[in-house]
């Protein structure tokens, strides 16, 4: 099976050292907008990461408890290969079949109660 393959905002978590465990293959800095929903921050760090499959389930741990807890209800970090799509917030991992709308619709419902923008919550199996 494929590595698994997404993006860590750098901000989003409290314990970064999980950063050291991943292969970043690019980062890029944006400005923060109204848009973004994240006054407390100036900027985003994107890391484009890889995760090997054999490391997914333990890396997906580690990030889901690493989550900033006092902004938990605005961030998750998703990373899929071409069939499962691991999608992460702080205490609570799905892990969903790409082919599966339904499982989608219950992470988009889980997203939006916490608060997260439904715009970044737009998860497409492409």
């Amino acid at each position: 099976m494929k590595n698994y393959q997404g993006v860590i905002i750098e901000e989003s978590l409290e314990n970064k050292e999980v950063l050291k465990k991943v292969k970043i293959i690019s980062t890029k800095v944006i400005k923060v907008t109204k848009k973004h929903k994240t006054p407390w921050l100036s900027q985003w760090t994107l890391h484009k990461v890889e995760i090997a499959t054999n490391q997914v389930k333990e890396i997906s741990e580690e990030i889901s408890r690493s989550i900033d807890k006092n902004h938990s209800q605005s961030w998750y970090v998703d990373f899929k290969n071409s069939q499962i799509h691991y999608i992460i917030f702080r205490d609570k991992i799905f892990c969903v079949n790409i082919k599966n709308i339904k499982e989608y619709e219950e992470v988009k419902k889980y997203g939006i109660n916490l608060g997260i923008p439904d715009y970044q919550l737009d998860f497409t199996p492409k």
